[in-house]
């Protein structure tokens, strides 16, 4: 998973690269480093 840190706050949905399941992922970042990262499962 690749995140783009020059954006200072994200939250998106994208599947897995293993299971094809969806996952929420939100974080922060702030100079270039994460400040706060959440993976969850997409109940469905």
């Amino acid at each position: 998973m690749v995140l783009d840190v020059s954006v200072s706050d994200q939250n998106y949905i994208e599947d897995c690269e293993v299971c094809c399941r969806p996952i929420k992922i939100w974080y922060t970042a702030a100079d270039g480093e994460i400040d706060d990262f959440s993976a969850d499962s997409v109940d469905e």
